[in-house]
């Protein structure tokens, strides 16, 4: 695309975009953002981007309904400057655990968050790491999806772990742990779970061999931290040398902050894409490069495939 490069951030994490912004090499977009008495989003963009091909970069993380009508928002506003093209860049995509209806009478709320960004006006969406890959299908365009793992797996190999063994805290993330398994050329297990409440879960057994062994935990996602330090307890149990965490999103709760101090884990290593990933025993890792070179290649009119690839160093 011809049309010029612009650079539009929401409130939600202002240090990621600078990061974004760094590694392209380009300033920021002037936009105003604030909120009048009333709590109403006001948006004001103080540049011309008509005819401009435009990311507006904002994850819808907590407080999420905040975040994400101010996404809504600015889409509107530079749909009525006359931008040539509008990509949404959601390194975090919130409500995306609604994505199917499991009981009677519930929303399939990431479908709705779908509509309202097409109805805004976007044209293409740039995300990472979605709790369920099939939200790209509740989308009627473009869907670009990457993975962290690529920059969590380079900061692994060169910690030069002994007798490695991935493990998925449940079994949805099988999938997720078999292939950063394969990337490490590491063992693979399983614990079983049964979750008692939104925050309280229960290790129940582990699938595989992990005594004497340093362990990776891989999630794409933690809050409370419960999953994550119910398994490492019982892996601890169970044997285990060594226990480390590896998740694409830390939106960590002081509940989650509190009871990562006081587990087995020895570190949790995580990315950027949320202002929540801190505390004590949390490693954060930038994804920005990655996020830049995917906001460029779209501008550029290249391929991202590469990016897509699990098992790839990165840009």
């Amino acid at each position: 695309m011809n049309a010029e490069l612009k650079i539009l951030c929401g409130s939600a994490h202002p240090e990621l975009v600078d990061r974004i912004t760094e590694y392209l090499g380009v300033v920021r977009t002037d936009a105003t953002v604030t909120a009048f008495p009333d709590g109403e989003t006001f948006i004001k963009i103080n540049e011309n981007i008509r005819g401009r091909d435009v990311f507006i970069v904002q994850p819808t993380c907590p407080p999420v309904n905040q975040n994400l009508m101010e996404l809504l928002i600015m889409v509107d506003a530079a749909r009525r400057a006359s931008a040539e093209r509008i990509t949404a860049v959601i390194p975090f995509f919130g409500y995306a655990r609604q994505d199917r209806k499991d009981q009677p009478r519930v929303p399939i709320t990431a479908k709705l968050v779908a509509n309202l960004l097409v109805a805004a006006g976007v044209n293409r969406v740039l995300t990472m790491d979605l709790h369920a890959g099939q939200i790209q299908g509740f989308f009627d365009i473009p869907v670009d999806h990457l993975y962290a793992a690529p920059v969590l797996l380079k900061y692994l190999k060169e910690k030069e772990l002994g007798k490695l063994v991935v493990v998925s805290p449940d079994v949805g993330g099988l999938k997720m742990s078999h292939a950063y398994a394969g990337a490490l050329d590491a063992g693979l297990a399983i614990v079983a779970k049964h979750r008692v409440s939104a925050t309280e879960v229960e290790a129940i057994n582990v699938i595989g061999e992990v005594e004497g062994c340093d362990i990776l935990l891989v999630d794409d996602l933690t809050e409370t931290a419960g999953t994550l330090t119910a398994a490492a307890e019982l892996l601890r149990a169970r044997g285990a040398k060594s226990i480390r965490a590896g998740v694409s999103h830390a939106v960590l709760s002081d509940l989650g902050q509190e009871r990562l101090a006081e587990s087995e884990i020895e570190e949790l290593i995580t990315t950027d894409s949320t202002p929540h990933a801190r505390g004590e025993k949390v490693t954060v890792l930038s994804v920005a490069q990655l996020l830049g070179e995917g906001i460029k290649r779209i501008h550029d009119a290249e391929s991202v495939t590469s990016l897509f690839d699990i098992g790839n160093g990165g840009p």
